[in-house]
């Protein structure tokens, strides 16, 4: 049983934070009721010479590659006349329809028009193959879907004759004439919603939406598995805007950059995964902030210096791209290299230090001006506020970026809860924990002996277990899936230390949700999420080994692109590794070794293997004997959506990678 604290000043703060947007209600309530308050403030920027959007003639056209903007009004505007126009169509109260679409202006206006006129979204990845399209809306029973241009619409073709689909939108004008009357581009949606639009009419479609109504069907990533429909109620995401307001939202009384309606933000991962659904488009939306479209995430690096914004969410696996591309671009010269290695150094101590002393804010001012201004103005120049979630961000990572004054706050959550249960708190950042739960969310530990896995705990006092969680944000289980939804929850009560032990009774107002994570609740009631329980590594010596947390230790490593352990009923820990290409060749340069061209030629060259072989042994030094990684194999394509090597979101298909890799794998463990 972990002790007891006393609850911080801040966190009583924000239990007694009045927020100026009603708690409860619907999604196009919270929209609406924005919109009318921000009328004349900027809700979108869109970048030119992109799309040829079927929505030309109604917004203004933005100038190829700068941005236009689109205020609340006529944002406002678009999502009416659209929600009468599905509704004129076709698409009626409690029907499903799915968007299949790159992250954009039109996802969001599409998906808060669906909404209005009382319809339910369904996600769909832009990297889905025909099989996995015809299964994303086949199991919702989708009649509707939203695409966003003639490429993807082949998808759907292709496996239409399997599916109930009675609409078709376009979001994109498309190159070929039509011949089917069921095929509409959005701009004929609106143009059909402007002929039929009444006010009263609306109001009535958004009067007859009550709270507890599904929302959303949000398919999981499908690490382990057929993704499953998670069931969202217009209460789970209202109810998760509000507390994560507690935490972010403009507080008088807290010291502390807050989302509110001066903010701009970055949006560039999938609208179709709930972290950005949330936090990145109906808590801002919500806000009365403004939402900048990145054209792409390849070229996130020149639209957010466009944007300029002041915050911004996204995965590990881009904030690990931003620090190579900060390392590569000052490796241009030996001088300039040895230069951003110690401001890394002076970064890391300075987050560190309770008081950096005269000394080191001295030689933190040098490295500002040195180092941190440019990257700061290369990101846009008005960075207060990232949040990372959706995976584990290495507590290195977060100790450079913090200290060089791009506050970063990592977080964490699910699918299932819509999705924030923690997060760091903006002025009390904590690398290596994903903070502490966010008001009116519960959080419990089912008790797990520790010696499930060798885990490098940050208090020997904490509680180790897997995470459970209960609140309205919760889920109340998955589309058509009774067994998987049993199977998801837990009966039982949390005693004072939050710990919940197998023969506890029913807790009153419901069950707890299952997250299958194995945490750690530090003393000072801070989370550390250290792997999911399917993925520990079982060693046959007994031994159980969490891979991500020593997979993190490599994020800034400049000589591994990627790296996944191995070792599942094997005598020792192995690693599967993407090299840095592109800093192999450099260092090759340099020392004039002339190395072959092909990719895979290069992972069996041993001049290679040792480059990569000295960057694992430098994080073998910080690792227990049963952790250090023994062998390893080159592996020589890059683990991407495309390739089905990661999820939408980022996240390793370990399964996957394992299958793509077997003999890569056996010949680590000689049993090739």
């Amino acid at each position: 049983m972990s002790r007891q604290v006393s609850e911080p000043d801040w966190l009583a703060r924000e239990r007694e934070y009045e927020d100026d947007l009603p708690e409860h209600g619907t999604v196009p309530e919270l929209y609406e009721a924005s919109a009318e308050r921000h009328l004349d403030g900027a809700a979108q920027l869109y970048k030119g010479g992109v799309y040829d959007r079927s929505l030309a003639g109604v917004v203004s056209p933005a100038p190829a590659g700068e941005y236009a903007t689109l205020s609340y009004r006529e944002m406002r505007g678009v999502v009416r006349r659209l929600a009468a126009g599905f509704r004129e169509v076709g698409i009626d109260r409690g029907d499903r329809v799915g968007i299949l679409a790159d992250t954009r202006m039109e996802w969001a206006q599409a998906d808060l028009g669906l909404l209005a006129g009382g319809a339910v979204v369904t996600t769909v990845y832009t990297e889905s193959s025909p099989a996995q399209v015809e299964y994303l809306l086949d199991d919702p029973g989708a009649t509707g879907v939203v695409v966003e241009n003639e490429a993807l619409l082949e998808r759907v073709l292709a496996v239409e004759d399997d599916l109930d689909l009675e609409v078709i939108v376009l979001i994109d004008e498309p190159e070929t004439d039509r011949e089917r009357e069921d095929i509409y581009t959005l701009g004929e949606i609106h143009e059909a919603g402007t002929a039929a639009f009444d006010e009263a009419t609306y109001e009535g479609w958004l009067d007859e939406t009550e709270p507890g109504d599904l929302a959303s069907l949000i398919y999981t990533s499908g690490t382990t598995g057929q993704p499953k429909g998670v069931r969202l109620t217009h209460r789970n995401f209202r109810s998760n805007i509000h507390a994560v307001r507690r935490r972010a939202g403009p507080n008088d009384d807290l010291d502390r950059p807050g989302i509110g309606a001066d903010t701009t933000t970055i949006s560039f991962l999938p609208l179709a995964h709930v972290f950005e659904r949330l936090t990145g488009h109906f808590l801002m939306f919500g806000s009365g902030a403004t939402v900048g479209y990145a054209e792409s995430t390849d070229t996130v690096t020149e639209d957010i210096a466009t944007i300029a914004p002041q915050a911004g969410a996204s995965v590990p696996r881009v904030y690990e791209r931003i620090f190579r591309t900060m390392r590569e671009q000052a490796g241009e010269s030996p001088l300039k290299a040895r230069i951003f290695e110690w401001a890394l150094g002076v970064a890391e101590r300075y987050q560190q230090a309770d008081d950096p002393g005269l000394l080191l804010r001295a030689r933190h001012g040098l490295a500002d001006r040195l180092v941190y201004s440019t990257v700061k103005e290369n990101l846009g120049g008005n960075v207060e506020l990232f949040v990372s979630g959706g995976g584990s961000l290495s507590p290195d990572l977060c100790r450079i970026f913090n200290g060089m004054g791009l506050r970063i706050v990592e977080g964490y959550g699910l699918t299932e809860t819509a999705p924030v249960v923690t997060v760091n708190v903006p002025d009390d950042v904590r690398p290596g924990t994903v903070g502490v739960p966010l008001v009116g969310i519960d959080t419990a530990i089912e008790s797990t002996p520790e010696e499930r896995a060798n885990l490098d705990l940050h208090s020997p006092d904490s509680a180790v277990g897997e995470l459970l969680v209960r609140g309205p944000n919760v889920t109340e289980g998955y589309w058509n899936r009774p067994g998987a939804t049993e199977s998801a929850f837990v009966e039982g009560s949390a005693d004072r230390s939050g710990v919940v032990t197998a023969d506890s009774v029913e807790f009153e107002g419901g069950r707890w949700f299952r997250t299958g994570d194995l945490v750690e609740r530090t003393p000072e009631g801070h989370f550390v999420v250290h792997d999911r329980l399917k993925q520990i590594l079982v060693l046959d010596t007994g031994k159980n080994i969490a891979p991500q947390p020593i997979e993190d230790r490599f994020s800034t490593d400049e000589r591994v692109e990627q790296l996944m352990l191995v070792g599942d009923d094997r005598k020792f820990v192995g690693a599967l590794v993407v090299p840095n290409v592109e800093q192999l060749r450099e260092w090759a340069e340099r020392e004039e070794v002339d190395l072959p061209e092909e990719p895979a030629a290069l992972t069996t060259d041993e001049r290679v293997n040792e480059w990569v072989a000295d960057s694992i042994e430098r994080v073998n030094e910080d690792l227990e004997r049963a952790e250090k990684i023994k062998k390893f194999a080159l592996v020589a394509e890059e683990w991407t959506p495309d390739n089905n090597m990661l999820t939408p979101s980022l996240k390793k298909r370990r399964r996957d990678i394992l299958a793509a890799h077997e003999e890569e794998v056996q010949g680590i463990y000689g049993e090739a």
